[in-house]
């Protein structure tokens, strides 16, 4: 394996939010949540998708504390904003959805619309992390783990997805269907053999080896951690699908069919667009009731990870509201002092 350069790479960070509970937000969004024909074209309207975990800020915390390399920040936002957030923070950058999407996609209430058009922000670093809401970082980062060589950092393995039906998991098989147009997974592996079969994925490299056999591309994993991008990704697959991008951003709500941002990642690993990264740089929690966010705490205060993700999959039965203060005081814990993106007189959580 070549070299790695020791050449600072500029690398930004994209954090998309919203407030959910903002009247102005949700009145433009309830004109838009007409039913449609079918549930398919019906679009994901769940609250669930907006509610707020108060865990923003620690986001926030974890890149000053932990990243403090990072070149900018840009803040995607509706147009609402943290009351705690410090708009004068020298790296920020607070962009809103009529900054870059094209006029006629807007309004969007859909993280496709959001991320298929990245590349557009104005000033974006052609090296970029994609952040949701609910990622953190939560021990210390370097530049090498997010891009080497100018490459992204990833983790390139096979595994077959699962479909469910009425669930946004019909995403990954549209995804597959057009990297499927472009490339097969017995090429990529031939062309670069090292970065498919690297002892850095442990025992999910035995899920790469059980579909050998196979040429064409069945699915890949996804870790459901911060993606590492190239702007010049999402413009070549516009280039090479507007048809599709153009269908996807015209939808105003996520819907189950569309392919997603994770088109951009396996565009970059079939074709050899990436370093190998082990998987175990995070780790995602779904938490559905208290006791998956006491495991994600405990992780949390370990240091095992840099990374991680906090998933709102609660049952309808459980206690949000205790859920919620057991992973927040874990991140108080790791991340107590404000950060300089927010305002220095500004007390409690939002």
């Amino acid at each position: 394996m070549r070299e790695v350069s020791t050449r600072q790479t500029d690398i930004d960070f994209i954090v998309t939010w919203v407030n959910g509970e903002d009247p102005a937000w949700r009145a433009e969004k309830d004109r838009y949540s007409q039913v449609k024909a079918n549930d398919l074209e019906r679009g994901d309207t769940r609250s669930v998708r907006y509610r707020p975990w108060d865990t923003l800020r620690y986001l926030f915390r974890g890149i000053e504390a932990f990243a403090p390399w990072v070149r900018k920040v840009h803040f995607v936002t509706w147009g609402h904003l943290p009351e705690w957030l410090n708009t004068n923070s020298p790296k920020l950058n607070i962009v809103r959805h009529s900054d870059y999407i094209p006029p006629k996609y807007l309004p969007t209430f859909s993280s496709r619309t959001i991320e298929f058009n990245f590349h557009r922000i104005p000033g974006l670093s052609e090296h970029f992390v994609n952040f949701n809401d609910d990622m953190m970082i939560v021990s210390p980062a370097l530049p090498t783990d997010f891009f080497r060589d100018g490459l992204p950092c990833d983790s390139a393995v096979l595994s077959p997805f699962r479909v469910m039906a009425g669930d946004w998991f019909y995403a990954p098989v549209t995804n597959n269907a057009i990297i499927g147009k472009y490339f097969t997974a017995r090429d990529a592996i031939r062309q670069h053999p090292m970065k498919w079969l690297n002892l850095k994925y442990g025992a999910d490299m035995l899920r790469t080896i059980t579909m050998l056999p196979y040429p064409w591309f069945y699915g890949l994993m996804h870790y459901h951690l911060p993606d590492s991008l190239l702007k010049a990704t999402l413009a070549e697959v516009w280039e090479k699908e507007p048809a599709v991008m153009d269908r996807v951003c015209s939808h105003r709500f996520r819907v189950p069919t569309d392919p997603n941002q994770w088109l951009f990642q396996d565009w970059q690993l079939a074709k050899g667009e990436f370093y190998p990264r082990s998987p175990d740089i995070g780790k995602v929690f779904q938490i559905r009731d208290e006791d998956d966010s006491r495991t994600a705490a405990t992780y949390i205060k370990s240091g095992k990870g840099k990374l991680v993700c906090i998933n709102d999959n609660l049952n309808p039965t459980a206690d949000f509201a205790q859920a919620e203060i057991i992973v927040r005081n874990a991140l108080d814990e790791v991340l107590p002092e404000r950060s300089s993106f927010e305002i220095p007189n500004n007390r409690g959580i939002e």
